[in-house]
């Protein structure tokens, strides 16, 4: 385990999750914003937050590398095994319309596993936090993870849902890792995605998943590997247990007739 002040890790996730909600809280987080790519927005507080917690985490473990949604092309090189992998906002897509479904993320990667995660989201006044083999808790409750066994009638984060498919919609913040988190939190029992993401999207929410007691894999149930050269995997699904093989099976299904959303 990497020698790192996990308290203070937290708060320097609460200062950037305070950087971003100073401009949601005054309606000012749409004031500058831009396709980075097709349908994937930024704003001014996403580098601004960005800016902010890489000062702050590098001073804290200089030997660490840096890979973040804004800055990911800029590898620092300081580090191969120690790496921070940070969202400055998830969810912006929230955050510029003003929504509670955004947070800070930030973990940190030793080798390919994430050890660390933090998510702050203020707007929800919710602190997700989790060290690996140690705990997992949301504003200092302990978590303990959805363990529901059918999948028929399973709660999934979701605007609506086909009647025919027998799940439950329940509610769909922009942000993937808190839909993580709800199913590290029994709010959900499944989340899953077969779109190409990004290590910054999933990684503090798998440590808080994981360490809950749920199941974390890429869409097709592989192990997901962080610290790769290109940042991306198969999707993720975030699940109970008891849900894992079947909730493979329906994906793999969809996948095969579909293929894989970039």
């Amino acid at each position: 385990m990497a020698d790192v002040d996990f308290d203070r890790v937290i708060a320097i996730a609460k200062q950037g999750g305070a950087l971003a909600m100073r401009d949601w809280r005054l309606g000012q987080g749409a004031a500058n914003i831009w396709e980075k790519t097709p349908g994937h927005i930024v704003c001014d507080a996403d580098l601004a937050v960005d800016k902010f917690l890489r000062l702050e985490l590098e001073k804290l473990l200089p030997e660490a590398g840096w890979l973040s949604e804004e800055t990911h092309i800029d590898h620092s090189d300081a580090g191969d095994e120690l790496t921070w992998v940070v969202d400055p906002i998830d969810g912006t897509k929230d955050y510029v319309a003003g929504k509670t479904g955004w947070c800070v993320s930030v973990a940190l990667v030793l080798n390919d596993s994430p050890i660390l995660g933090v998510l702050v989201a203020p707007a929800m006044e919710e602190v997700w936090v989790a060290k690996a083999g140690s705990h997992s808790e949301v504003n200092g409750r302990a978590l303990v993870a959805s363990s529901r066994k059918q999948y028929a009638g399973c709660r999934i984060p979701a605007e609506e849902l086909p009647p025919e498919l027998d799940l439950v919609a329940v509610h769909k913040p922009n942000s993937i890792a808190l839909r993580m988190a709800m199913v590290a939190d029994d709010r959900a029992d499944v989340v899953a995605s077969t779109r190409w993401g990004h290590e910054w999207d999933i990684a503090a929410a798998h440590v808080i998943a994981a360490e809950a007691g749920a199941s974390v894999t890429d869409a097709l149930g592989e192990t997901l590997v962080y610290n790769g050269t290109h940042g991306k995997a198969l999707g993720v699904l975030c699940c109970s247990r008891n849900l894992r093989d079947v909730a493979v099976q329906r994906i793999g299904k969809y996948v095969t007739e579909n293929g894989a959303s970039h």
